[in-house]
């Protein structure tokens, strides 16, 4: 069956139709935590939180006097920055007290005909442990390019990535009995669930894509569970990071490639 978006796509806005943006801002009165994140950039660039409601009104300060400046000079039209605001899931499932999240690939391999393939990739924690209230980015986001800043990374760059035998087996060990898990929850539950999430955005998008022989991309998935051990999208990543600078990346990524190819 499709699932339905609220099911596994946290709620999201975008900034840059008035529409969407109108609801954000009526939306966001209380005391939640939003991440504001821009379209086409990587590595956490641009991302910021939004932890109160001050911040909410600071961002749309900002976003309507840039509306007015662009009105002022009369330059050309041009669309506010393309942002989206998600929010925060602010209790999720923690490995060794930290947060992390799962980098999956989606092989889209040919468009004439479709097809499709999966790939387990790895899992990413952050160097320090969860702390929701910290203002502190890498406490909050995991990939590798913001866990460099941290001053602990170059000690613990190896411990920040799991390969998913481990992560298997740390979920059977702490978590199966505790909360009544299928044994092997990550190799069976888990990845169902991200391909079936998978499969269905491509086929939302799909009319988009060239048709031609010969074309093809490899997508990054990324996927967080909630203490619930409910699945989250985050977001899915054209021309994801292929850098092997520590031990588990050289070993999945150049096999990764490989396959790819």
């Amino acid at each position: 069956r499709l699932l339905k978006m609220k099911e596994f796509f946290p709620e999201t806005f975008r900034l840059d139709l008035k529409d969407e943006r109108n609801a954000f801002f009526e939306l966001c009165k209380e005391e939640q935590i939003w991440i504001c994140k821009p379209s086409c950039s990587n590595q956490g660039r641009g991302i910021f939180l939004l932890k109160n409601p001050a911040s909410v009104h600071s961002l749309q300060a900002k976003l309507r006097s840039t509306r007015e400046h662009l009105l002022s000079k009369r330059v050309p039209y041009e669309a506010p920055q393309a942002r989206i605001v998600q929010r925060y899931i602010h209790q999720p499932l923690l490995l060794e007290g930290k947060k992390f999240d799962v980098r999956s690939y989606l092989l889209i391999a040919c468009t004439a005909p479709y097809v499709l393939f999966f790939a387990q990739g790895y899992v990413r924690l952050t160097c320090v442990n969860y702390d929701v209230t910290s203002d502190d980015l890498t406490v909050h986001l995991t990939n590798q390019y913001m866990q460099k800043k941290n001053s602990l990374y170059s000690r613990l760059k190896d411990e920040t990535v799991w390969r998913m035998e481990h992560f298997n087996s740390y979920v059977n060990e702490k978590f199966r009995k505790t909360n009544g898990l299928p044994k092997d929850w990550v190799f069976t539950v888990f990845t169902k669930r991200m391909q079936q999430i998978m499969l269905q955005c491509f086929l939302a998008a799909k009319h988009k894509l060239d048709r031609k022989l010969g074309y093809f991309d490899l997508i990054g998935c990324d996927f967080l569970i909630d203490e619930n051990f409910k699945v989250w999208l985050l977001e899915m990543n054209a021309n994801p990071a292929l850098h092997t600078n520590c031990k588990v990346l050289r070993d999945i990524i150049p096999t990764l490639v490989y396959e790819s190819l």
